[in-house]
């Protein structure tokens, strides 16, 4: 059985010295690899599974029998040759997550891919025009999928290009005026993490809400998404705030939204049983702790966030202890991003599950899609398949018009910890659309 060890192991090195070998290359348009992986065993239940973890030890080090022949059988599949390409900022100012992200998507090739998958790296050098010219020779050398590009700029250069070729688009970005039938948004769109917070919310008591968002555009979205979903789950809107960031301002406004001249010099509780505040990183804790100066401490107001609160640095602040936000569960990543560091020696930026998950997705409807019609399911129907597929960040699917869809878990921030308070959906039956 050790000989199975060894065929793995020595599978895994030889992919690690592929990628150290490349990097520090420009990516040329001409580089592509192809090589024959050990996927792990796979579930074949619905969703479909994208996250095909390392196989199971018998308790002496040594993978057990039915893995080994999953290894084998996988591997010596012949399959026609697939062609999917990826574009990421593989030089220029993001050239450090453009690399891990490629390194993510390589170890799914490894994991999950098929002897004649071919992965096409492309160098968007982070910018429209870099992206335009990666898009055009990727379509030119016979992609039959495009994964990326990561920015909204290079995705709204790449798109004419790839949509004139019929090749569909599975984009990183998060800018969802961008995505339609033919281009599909796989960043962590807002509007899942708005609509699973606030129906929590709503099943523990929470009535009245107050809602201080920022004065931007991801403010405005935010607010608006809210608006919906809070009016269909019963939620009652006490106050509205919009701030600008970065102003003195800021604790004026905080004032005026609290009632605190009103309420300063009685007893009479805040007004709100919650404060939404989309707002992450340093923003999130000042909005906090300005909302505590005011007579809104988080034992007697619940903050409620977005995704943006998926920052183990947020997790300590005081007056953000028993804070709610959806976010994909972080037990999911663990074994991924294990995986990665045994391989890179570094732990991987978050962003980098999305190219695992886009590669995996493009491994799995291709080999299905051969199996079956002697072809990659690469069209529309097949990618917005209904019940979805399950990835590092938990179950997702795409809906008709292009935009992702996630089964999130409900987070806490609890003693310097982010714990999960609701666990993720397994499925999408019970989700909303």
């Amino acid at each position: 059985m050790k000989r199975f060890q060894f065929l793995f192991c020595s599978l895994l090195l030889s992919a690690t010295l592929l990628l150290q070998a490349c990097a520090g290359s420009n990516y040329t348009n001409g580089k592509t690899w192809q090589y024959k992986p050990a996927p792990a065993k796979q579930a074949q239940a619905e969703p479909a599974n994208l996250d095909t973890s390392l196989p199971p030890e018998n308790g002496r080090g040594e993978l057990e029998t039915e893995s080994e022949a999953a290894i084998l059988s996988q591997a010596k599949e012949n399959l026609p040759p697939v062609k999917v390409a990826i574009l990421l900022p593989l030089s220029g100012q993001h050239e450090t997550l453009g690399q891990a992200m490629l390194n993510a998507a390589q170890m799914a090739l490894f994991e999950v891919g098929h002897n004649a998958f071919e992965l096409m790296p492309r160098d968007t050098k982070g910018n429209a025009s870099g992206a335009a010219e990666a898009a055009r020779n990727a379509v030119q050398n016979g992609a039959q999928l495009v994964l990326g590009p990561l920015f909204s700029n290079s995705v709204r250069a790449a798109k004419p290009i790839t949509r004139g070729a019929g090749v569909n688009m599975v984009a990183f970005s998060t800018d969802w005026t961008l995505a339609d039938n033919s281009t599909f948004m796989m960043g962590f769109l807002p509007f899942d993490q708005v609509s699973r917070v606030v129906d929590f919310a709503v099943s523990q008591g929470i009535r009245n809400v107050g809602v201080f968002s920022p004065a931007t555009d991801y403010g405005d979205t935010i607010i608006g998404a809210y608006n919906n979903i809070s009016y269909q789950a019963g939620l009652n809107t006490v106050a509205t705030k919009r701030f600008a960031p970065n102003t003195s301002r800021l604790s004026s406004d905080m004032r005026a939204f609290s009632d605190y001249d009103a309420r300063k010099d009685t007893d009479a509780p805040p007004p709100m049983d919650a404060i939404f505040m989309p707002v992450g990183g340093e923003m999130a804790r000042t909005v906090a702790s300005v909302a505590s100066q005011y007579n809104m401490r988080p034992d007697q107001v619940r903050r409620l966030g977005t995704g943006l609160w998926d920052d183990e640095n947020l997790a300590s602040e005081p007056a953000l202890q028993g804070a709610w936000f959806a976010a994909p569960s972080p037990s999911l990543r663990k074994g991924f991003e294990r995986r990665y560091f045994e391989i890179y020696a570094i732990s991987p930026p978050r962003l980098t599950s999305l190219a695992y998950d886009a590669t995996a997705l493009a491994a799995i409807l291709a080999r299905n899609g051969l199996k079956t019609t002697g072809r990659p399911s690469f069209d529309s129907v097949s990618i917005e398949n209904p019940n979805g597929f399950a990835g590092i960040d938990g179950i997702f699917r795409f809906r008709e018009g292009g935009l992702v869809e996630r089964g999130l878990a409900v987070l806490e921030f609890r003693n310097g910890t982010m714990r999960v308070i609701d666990e993720a959906p397994r499925s999408f039956q019970a989700t909303r659309m």
